[in-house]
């Protein structure tokens, strides 16, 4: 019985790399793009909130984090399940960027506006503080993720993009500290990264090994 589930599993994950490999990558950027498309048709319209800026932002917000978690299981999910997503990544993590810009450009634009005001808020406010850390460290990311970069920088580019799990983290600790009150969410975002990160340390150590 055992053996014949595993000879399913294998089939299975064997035929969905094999659609995962016929998917364009343009479908990608525009299959994560309508979300965005539907989150401010709906604050436009009044049915995404009474507070629809702050509802806004925080779909945003919370939706780029969800990308960057997808992001980070990449690896895992092909070196312990078989499950090859790797052509995305660079997609999912450019729109990863897409939304924490427009996080970051409805609270500048639309929810405080007042330069004095967005200043006082980055400096005295903790949890604006580490979010904007968290946007200002994914744009070297963003701006390096194309083959042109990969060529110049070399092995410089490699350390560069690890800064994604300590910019996860930040992320995951903006949400905590954003939040009113105790909300079990963005402990369990916090709890996936951390251990995402385990698992990545983990795969080091087995390629040292290798060695």
């Amino acid at each position: 019985m055992m053996v014949w589930i595993l000879e399913a599993s294998i089939n299975m994950l064997s035929i969905l790399n094999n659609i995962v490999r016929k998917v364009p990558i343009w479908s990608i950027y525009l299959m994560l793009m309508l979300p965005s498309f539907y989150y401010f048709y709906i604050a436009v319209t009044g049915t995404l909130s009474i507070e629809p800026i702050k509802a806004l932002e925080h779909k945003l917000g919370e939706f780029g984090l969800k990308l960057i978690i997808f992001v980070l299981a990449i690896t895992p999910l092909r070196r312990y399940l078989g499950f090859n997503l790797f052509r995305f990544r660079r997609a999912v993590g450019l729109m990863t960027y897409y939304y924490i810009s427009l996080h970051f450009l409805v609270w500048l634009l639309l929810d405080v506006q007042v330069m004095s005001l967005i200043v006082k808020d980055i400096v005295k406010r903790p949890y604006i503080t580490i979010g904007m850390l968290a946007f200002l460290a994914m744009t070297p990311l963003a701006l390096s993720s194309n083959n042109y970069a990969v060529r110049k920088l070399g092995r410089v580019w490699q350390k560069l993009h690890k800064l994604v799990y300590g910019i996860a983290v930040l992320g995951a600790v903006h949400f905590i500290m954003l939040v009113k009150g105790f909300q079990l969410e963005p402990f369990i975002y916090l709890t996936i990264i951390l251990s995402l990160l385990v698992l990545r340390i983990k795969l080091k150590k087995i390629y040292v090994r290798s060695d």
